[in-house]
């Protein structure tokens, strides 16, 4: 078992000011793998007054942007170097197929790392404009402290997208690990460590909900930076929004993909093994609502449940399983709990509709797919974070259109299409964040976020270095 007795603060190892621990229990066995300090508001409190002294008073925020850009290229080499070790700790911690931790878990916060350390050097940190009476300086200037809070569904992922950014702003960090996830993060304090970032820049506390609730409200917090549920974002926004601190909030989605009347159908599918189930479908861009056109209805069922059914279910740390366990009981039960709605809606089980057979232990569910399926059933607009698709007939373009747009959420979605103009007609169409057309992914160089309840601001490509920045005028004399 993997135990750690300490919070990384302040850049030393430090012993808690509780005795409370957080057990990390493993999806796929139930055995507890890990346990780590359950931080506490007072740890809270020496986290942040180490973040604010560091940026205060330290050196981080004073050096050269290339400067700190340099320094994330160094944690970027380091991090390369131990992809394989973490991509195997978050298989354990929270059950994702091991295939998928080493192509995204771990790969890509190391792309991450790297993409902004070369933007560092590239940005545009000041400018000078002519104004009415002389010139003006615009400055882009560290936002200051950043309490950084992460789900548990891609927690290294979910990390840089916020420390990144806020390290080649010139930001100092309280990492909140979620208490399903916390053994990545220490892996990652040791090449914090090792990469000779300065002492309090980047502060690391799992905790549970009451003391991550401290640390949003703390005063000493500029920007909170948040990735998890949609229910958990309104309650930080509500806080935020009392105290005027600044927030970027990631949340939840119920993203459409598109099948229309001439997409090729296998390729389509292949696509949508990747695009709707992921990461045993705990992926909040998940396109859990398929689109297919009423002349083609029945085909599309067909296709995707036979490709559901043969995903292999199991051993997550298995190269070959296509689809490991639920990351947490309760994770489990809510699934069941929604498989059940929709037959009680009377959508019809196609494949799949119970707990995955064959495993005695474990949180499993075997992946579901539902027909008959209308935009109005809670299956279809509430966000399950599981293996459950649901498959919902349309009548045309601006009917399928309409039908993804009617949502509460708007982060991500794709259209299928043998025609690319077509397609991105769609594309502009959809009120989402992020589209694809006959692809999806998530790439650094973007802005990735969400309209609607899918959250509020953009993380990733220079959109996502400007939310750690505050912009000073400068007006002078000529």
């Amino acid at each position: 078992m993997r135990q750690h007795e300490r919070l990384y603060i302040g850049g030393q190892w430090v012993t808690p000011a509780g005795t409370a621990v957080i057990d990390v229990v493993s999806p796929h066995t139930e055995e507890i793998i890990g346990r780590v300090p359950a931080g506490t508001p007072a740890d809270m409190d020496r986290a942040v007054a180490a973040a604010r002294d560091a940026f205060d008073h330290g050196p981080w925020p004073r050096l050269a942007p290339a400067e700190r850009a340099d320094v994330v290229a160094r944690l970027a080499d380091l991090y390369g170097a131990r992809m394989n070790e973490m991509a195997e700790l978050i298989t354990e911690e929270m059950g994702s197929p091991i295939s998928f931790s080493q192509l995204a878990q771990a790969s890509q916060p190391q792309l991450i790392l790297s993409y902004f350390a070369g933007l560092g050097k590239t940005f545009s940190w000041h400018d000078e404009r002519q104004g009415m009476l002389g010139p003006v300086i615009v400055r882009r200037e560290p936002a200051g402290v950043v309490a950084a809070i992460m789900p548990w569904n891609v927690p290294q992922f979910a990390t840089m997208t916020k420390l990144a950014p806020a390290l080649v702003a010139g930001c100092t960090v309280v990492l909140k690990p979620a208490p399903e996830t916390p053994l990545d993060s220490y892996l990652l304090a040791d090449l914090i460590q090792e990469a000779d970032i300065p002492a309090g820049v980047v502060n690391i506390v799992a905790a549970d909900r009451q003391a991550s609730e401290y640390l949003v409200s703390h005063p000493g917090v500029d920007k909170v930076a948040f990735t998890g549920s949609t229910a958990a974002g309104r309650r930080i926004g509500a806080i935020c929004g009392e105290r005027l601190k600044r927030c970027s909030l990631e949340l939840g989605g119920k993203s459409a993909a598109i099948i229309l009347d001439d997409a090729d159908l296998p390729s389509t599918v292949a696509w949508l093994e990747i695009a709707s189930l992921a990461n045993n479908g705990q992926a909040c861009v998940a396109q859990t609502r398929i689109l297919a056109p009423r002349t083609r209805y029945d085909e599309v069922v067909d296709a995707v449940a036979r490709m559901v059914s043969g995903l292999k279910v199991g051993d997550p740390a298995d190269p070959a399983t296509q689809i490991g366990p639920l990351a947490a009981r309760r994770q489990q039960e809510r699934v069941e709990g929604y498989i059940k709605v929709g037959q009680d809606e009377g959508a019809r089980v196609v494949t799949g509709g119970s707990r995955a057979p064959g495993f005695d232990q474990g949180w499993y569910v075997a992946p579901t797919v539902f027909a008959e399926v209308d935009n109005s059933m809670r299956i279809a607009r509430e966000e399950i974070f599981g293996p459950v698709l649901t498959v919902i007939p349309y009548a045309d373009d601006d009917d399928a259109i309409r039908i993804a747009n009617d949502s509460d959420y708007g982060l991500a979605g794709t259209v299928w299409t043998s025609d690319a103009e077509r397609g991105m007609g769609i594309a502009c169409r959809v009120r989402t964040g992020s589209y694809g057309v006959n692809m999806y992914m998530i790439d650094t160089c973007a802005p990735f976020g969400g309209y609607k309840a899918s959250g509020i601001g953009r993380e990733l490509g220079p959109e996502g270095l400007a939310g750690y920045l505050e912009h000073k005028s400068i007006n002078r004399s000529a």
